[in-house]
């Protein structure tokens, strides 16, 4: 351990500060695509009972009109955000008939034409018009099927407190938005130094179905008649096959500093492109198909594993909410959903995440050199591609270094922080998933990735029935366990509400579309 490292532990280990310490924030982002009985692509639209996708606070679509998104409120308690994360999920299964939720990150059977794949609707609102402008922009720039992959998104926050009493142990002269801001940033840099990590410890997409690389050039083995896998894969999801893309392959954006990070995201949203420029934002029949011919039509189309975030206003672009008012929380958006759990992840993976962030804010974080952007970037690829392949070498600070040894070493620094945790929430949760962690260093079948493959080939070889047959179960566990008539009660009224929110939003529109889409662009 560094001995920077042990003076911030020693710092948030006193008493003072163990009430700050357990007051960490956290959000969660649920994706899932709806299918039929059958596990084909639901082709309905989001359904009514669910209220609007645009302004339901907890209830929305992602990419497609199939993919919804469930999304928990901020909680401080790992326990009370899963028990909202269930509520949502047997509220939505109560609302969706004879569908059910795709259990998987990797879609399900697609239609065989692209525009049977129904990108996300959002009414007629300019707000709403953007956004579903926005992904008819990601289906003509990378096609649909990468619209309908589903993932985790985990957000994770310090409290004020904490960074206020770092701030005054490193006699930093900065405001308390600025250091907080510049330490949320070197926390990112840190993850993406060891990112690695959670690819091997919790990537769930080691096959896929055949039908989402139709007419597409890939490197995988067949698995069974219609699967597709890599022997030794952790995350497909995360690789070159996922949302990683050509376009973006020489995207240098720089998490050295925050206006460094929010210079690259500007540069990156005004600089032209021409495949893009090629296509036009209309299309042959004069329809807004893309926001602009640049890069990126906004930053969030980056797709980066990690985001510093902050809550935007209404019509704010998120790059101009963390210039204004600096880093709130990072998004941690590498994460595939947990096949094996019902809500699609388990309160152990919540508890190392935070102990992994915790480890990732308080560690030393130097400016990352253009060459260890690349060295972590490699890492990245060879831990979602081959991670479970026995003596695999990572490069660590320019030497070859096996991925178990790299593992061990940093299980071995955060297991600090997890005590650390552990103290201040008078629990054993975090020690606990930590060493969930170390076992499965020690035996990479225990890896969701390795019971993925296994539990495939109990399906004889086929990754679609195994998919579906644990969509049917965790249908099942949900509708068994049917909310109180008050909270369902209450749960509508939402959903009804986020009805005439949407409403009031349409009626409210003072400009054309045209000219909305210009002034959102200038910001």
């Amino acid at each position: 351990m560094s001995p920077l490292l042990k003076q911030r532990l020693d710092l948030l280990a006193q008493p003072a500060l163990q009430s700050s310490l357990a007051a960490c924030m956290h959000g969660i982002e649920k994706e899932s695509l709806r299918i039929d009985a059958g596990g084909i692509l639901s082709q309905q639209p989001h359904p009514a009972g669910l209220g609007s996708a645009l302004t339901h606070p907890t209830i929305t679509t992602d990419y497609s009109e199939a993919l919804i998104e469930l999304i928990t409120p901020v909680s401080r308690n790992i326990d009370g955000l899963f028990q909202h994360l269930d509520e949502i999920h047997r509220f939505t299964y109560g609302e969706l008939g004879e569908e059910r939720l795709w259990t998987e990150s990797m879609p399900c059977v697609l239609p065989a034409r692209d525009e049977d794949i129904p990108i996300a609707w959002y009414g007629s609102s300019n707000v709403g018009m953007l956004k579903h402008v926005y992904r008819r922009g990601l289906a003509v720039r990378y096609g649909k099927p990468m619209q309908c992959i589903a993932g985790i998104h985990y957000n994770f926050s310090l409290a004020p407190e904490l960074w206020e009493a770092l701030r005054q142990q490193d006699h930093d002269a900065r405001s308390e938005q600025d250091y907080q801001s510049e330490r949320y940033v070197a926390l990112i840099r840190n993850f993406r130094r060891y990112a690695w990590l959670l690819m091997y410890l919790f990537g769930a997409s080691p096959a896929l179905c055949a039908s989402f690389l139709q007419g597409r050039d890939h490197r995988l083995e067949p698995l069974g008649e219609k699967s597709l896998y890599l022997p030794y894969a952790t995350s497909l999801r995360m690789s070159d096959l996922g949302y990683n893309n050509d376009a973006q392959a020489d995207l240098s954006v720089c998490y050295n500093s925050l206006d460094s990070y929010i210079a690259s995201m500007q540069k990156a949203i005004s600089l032209p492109y021409a495949p893009y420029a090629a296509l036009g934002t209309h299309d042959a029949d004069g329809q807004w198909q893309q926001l602009n011919t640049n890069l990126l039509q906004i930053e969030n189309e980056f797709y980066s594993s990690i985001r510093p975030k902050r809550v935007a206003r209404s019509g704010e672009k998120p790059v101009h909410a963390l210039a204004a008012r600096g880093v709130e929380y990072v998004e941690v958006r590498c994460m595939d959903i947990d096949p094996f759990s019902p809500l699609g992840i388990e309160p152990s993976t919540a508890h190392f995440l935070d102990s992994f962030l915790l480890f990732c804010a308080l560690a030393d974080s130097p400016a990352m050199s253009d060459e260890e952007c690349r060295t972590s970037n490699d890492n990245f690829a060879l831990a979602v591609k081959r991670g479970r392949e026995p003596g695999l070498q990572l490069i660590r600070k320019g030497q070859p270094c096996s991925l178990i040894e790299w593992g061990e070493h940093l299980l071995d620094n955060i297991a600090a922080c997890a005590s650390l945790l552990d103290q201040a929430g008078q629990t054993t949760a975090h020690s606990d998933s930590l060493q969930l962690q170390r076992d499965k260093l020690h035996d990479p079948a225990l890896t969701p990735s390795a019971r993925v493959l296994e539990a495939i080939a109990e399906h004889g070889n086929s990754f679609f029935r195994f998919a579906l047959g644990q969509s049917e179960a965790h249908r099942e566990h949900f509708l068994a366990r049917p909310l109180s008539a008050a909270q369902s009660q209450e749960l509508a009224a939402v959903a009804t509400q986020s009805l005439a929110d949407q409403a009031a939003v349409e009626a409210a529109d003072q400009v054309d579309f045209d000219t909305y889409v210009a002034q959102y662009l200038s910001q």
